[in-house]
């Protein structure tokens, strides 16, 4: 799978006024690996840096600086947490591990829910060699779908709400194979689907980073339970029996701005 970045000049320091800064908060320069502050780009000690299918965690020291001391091959979820922050997840392969990296990550508002932090697996564990990332899925699946709820603020509707998907990867429909996204030449998926209070409010055509759905204030129930479920898609050349399109995805949130 291609990851699809989005590039953006930035200026941290003027040692690193060549830095090209991925969606994510995520610039490569010649530092090391570091986690800063977004807004101050001051160092953040104590952060853990995990990478979940390969079972590998570690913290920053004093000054943010970290060691991506781990082995793999091809497009991994990593994740960040600390503590006041957002929850931050970036798709990384062997070649943007191997450079410096310094990861920018925001200080929570307070308005945030975490509906999930841990990496999900959805699907039937049958999938191709072809497939997008099939060689990184180490997860049992957990079914096709997740449901989760949740209680959202009273003040909720004075607010606009999305759903924010950190990482998700394994998504084979016709538009992500058009982008490079896996290699299957003769099927595709429907696209996952994701449903709020029951109500379908969008589909996920291609893997990425930080994807953002908006939620439709009719459908919030403020000061209430409510709740989301994401499904997966199906194979949609296979007519003999159904067949589930296996995707990983990790930290979901509601953020209201």
């Amino acid at each position: 799978m291609k990851k699809i970045l989005l590039l953006i000049a930035i200026l941290i320091t003027p040692a690193a006024a060549n830095a090209d800064a991925l969606t994510g908060g995520v610039s490569t320069v010649g530092l090391g690996n570091k986690v800063v502050d977004a807004n101050t780009n001051a160092p953040i000690a104590g952060a853990q840096i995990s990478l979940p299918k390969q079972n590998y965690s570690t913290k920053s020291d004093r000054n943010g600086n970290f060691n991506l001391d781990a082995n793999f091959s091809g497009n991994t979820i990593m994740s960040v947490e600390k503590d006041g922050y957002k929850p931050f997840s970036l798709t990384i392969d062997e070649h943007i591990a191997a450079k410096p990296m310094i990861l920018g990550i925001q200080k929570s508002n307070g308005k945030e829910v975490v509906i999930e932090s841990a990496m999900l697996h959805l699907g039937d564990d049958n999938y191709s060699a072809g497939s997008a990332n099939s060689d990184q899925f180490k997860l049992k699946a957990i079914g096709p779908f997740y449901t989760k709820t949740f209680r959202m603020s009273a003040n909720t509707l004075s607010l606009t709400n999305f759903l924010v998907i950190g990482s998700i990867i394994g998504i084979d429909t016709a538009m992500a194979r058009s982008m490079g996204q896996n290699s299957i030449r003769n099927s595709f998926a429907s696209p996952p689907e994701v449903y709020f209070n029951g109500t379908k409010i969008a589909e996920i055509q291609l893997n990425g980073d930080n994807q953002k759905i908006k939620l439709p204030n009719s459908l919030i129930r403020a000061d209430n339970i409510n709740e989301v479920t994401i499904q997966t898609g199906k194979n949609l050349t296979q007519h003999a029996y159904v067949d589930y399109d296996d995707i990983e995805l990790m930290n979901l949130s509601i953020q209201s701005e």
